[in-house]
């Protein structure tokens, strides 16, 4: 154990050792040209590395290549962590490992639009408003934890899309589960963010949780829709076609 710590408390060994570790099997020469070091010291530090059973050679001709061997740090392994210890660990990790990732949103859509926080907020839960530049009415009382709908405003009481109120802050925070009522297995999530600036608004519009299909419908859908609620605040009126109908 004495030679494992030694030869591993070297960064170069340790690297040495994460190189074999993704390409097994190299010869001095590769490791020389990958690491961009003098050959006498690369066998230098592999020597360690052999002197602790960490790497292990085969001949092969008049080449002689380096393999990692994970005995010895198995042993490590079961002498000090154990088996009672590993799945803590291992869920400690995985905790390290996902707070570590950079979290990105599936879509953000952001647009300006001339007017108040209180009618862009009217615009976004208003039943009659959204039946008028969306096609549907969005229902809800809009209290967190309630159920809301996206209701086909034809008549036929159709919901295309249902969910949760998870926050309402009006006017300014809105954040909603959407769920197809046809296939409940997937649930992503919408964020409305309203915020004023002297005469306009910035609305954002984050959608996460989106599989690859969701991904490419909402890409054309909600700049068609946004564009559409924009010239209904700013002009009275929705655009003379129907933008979401458009080739993508």
């Amino acid at each position: 154990m004495d030679e494992v710590f030694k030869a591993l408390a070297d960064g170069t060994r340790r690297h040495l050792l994460d190189r074999l570790r993704a390409d097994n099997g190299q010869t001095l020469g590769e490791l020389c040209s990958r690491l961009g070091m003098a050959r006498q010291s690369v066998s230098q530090h592999l020597a360690v590395l052999e002197a602790a059973n960490l790497v292990t050679t085969v001949r092969r001709g008049r080449e002689k290549l380096h393999y990692l061997n994970p005995v010895p740090l198995h042993e490590v392994q079961e002498r000090w962590i154990g088996k009672f210890e590993r799945p803590r660990l291992r869920l400690l990790a995985d905790v390290k490992r996902r707070a570590e990732e950079p979290v990105k949103p599936d879509y953000v859509y952001v647009t300006y639009i001339e007017s108040s926080p209180e009618r862009v907020w009217e615009a976004l839960t208003d039943a009659d408003v959204t039946a008028a530049y969306w096609g549907h009415r969005n229902v809800s009382d809009w209290q967190v934890g309630s159920p809301w709908a996206h209701r086909r405003a034809d008549g036929s009481d159709v919901d295309d899309v249902v969910g949760v109120v998870v926050e309402a802050d009006p006017p300014h925070r809105l954040v909603t589960t959407w769920v197809d009522p046809a296939d409940e297995s997937s649930t992503s999530t919408v964020t409305f963010l309203v915020q004023p600036y002297q005469d306009i608004v910035r609305l954002t519009v984050t959608h996460e949780g989106l599989d690859d299909t969701g991904r490419a419908q909402v890409a054309h859908g909600w700049p068609a829709v946004l564009s559409n609620l924009k010239s209904l605040l700013e002009t009275g009126r929705v655009l003379s076609g129907i933008p979401w109908e458009m080739p993508g």
